[in-house]
């Protein structure tokens, strides 16, 4: 997937967009997770995104990063389809990497202490 592509999935939007994508992601996030989990390198890293993405003092243009692409990782239809095994979460992980990384220095250590106890208690098959 281009830098190009994936520049364009993490474009700012309006707030109603943002508001849109945080209930999109808070309805299907741990389902989605739970399908690709094992085809996540990086788990624990996209749980404290998630985490970071729905905590009100996240700055809002570092918000609007992770709900865009945490958005575009819940919805089945993307670039590369995810009921394509071993192939289908490929798209979705660079727009994740490029996404986490843009914003890595606003994930805190609560949101990576979040993000293991949810790992934990979560029934996810890694």
């Amino acid at each position: 997937m281009d830098d190009v592509k994936i520049g364009e999935i993490l474009e700012p939007v309006g707030a109603g967009e943002n508001r849109r994508r945080e209930e999109r992601v808070r309805e299907k996030f741990w389902r989605t997770l739970k399908k690709a989990a094992r085809q996540v390198p990086f788990i624990e890293e996209l749980v404290a995104g998630y985490y970071c993405a729905l905590d009100s003092n996240t700055p809002s243009r570092v918000r609007g990063i992770l709900l865009a692409a945490l958005a575009y990782f819940v919805l089945p239809i993307d670039l590369v389809p995810d009921f394509l095994l071993g192939f289908g979460f490929t798209d979705d992980m660079a727009v994740i990497a490029a996404a986490l990384n843009a914003v890595r220095n606003n994930i805190t250590p609560a949101h990576r202490l979040a993000a293991r106890r949810a790992l934990a208690e979560a029934e996810i098959d890694l």
